[in-house]
């Protein structure tokens, strides 16, 4: 399984008692995480303006992703400029989800496949995984 982070869920990642990263860490035991250059330094801008002190433990967790070259294409779905790096990150990275936490832009298509990613929030991956037997729900 492969999934794709977008900069929301690294920059929660980088609290490493939160319930999101505990639960990155159990889910890393059965997907490879992929994200994109542009998706990291979203990522740094917004940890180094709002909590510096977690950029070492980001530039940690980014270390064991597989990083994407950052590609270009029609996505085949409207989306903001800034978010088509995201989801073009994740088609071109083979990613079966985009997990992401930004409901303004990628809420219409929680739930939905693009390209053949499926486009998740951390509830509707959970929920999915418990389904299928890959994670317990806790």
């Amino acid at each position: 399984m492969r999934i794709f982070l977008d900069a929301n869920i690294l920059f929660s990642a980088s609290f490493p008692k939160s319930h999101l990263a505990e639960f990155l860490r159990e889910l890393q035991r059965h997907a490879v995480f992929l994200t994109n250059a542009y998706v990291m330094a979203e990522a740094e801008r917004n940890i180094a303006a709002k909590q510096p002190k977690r950029l070492a433990v980001h530039e940690k967790f980014v270390a064991s992703l597989e990083v994407i070259p950052l590609q270009l294409f029609d996505p085949g779905v409207k989306l903001a400029q800034k978010d088509q790096p995201i989801l073009c990150g994740a088609i071109a990275g083979g990613a079966d989800y985009l997990l992401t936490g930004d409901k303004k832009d990628f809420g219409p298509l929680f739930g939905k496949t693009v390209r053949g990613v499926k486009i998740v929030n951390v509830q509707i991956l959970l929920a999915e995984l418990v389904a299928r037997g890959i994670v317990n729900a806790k």
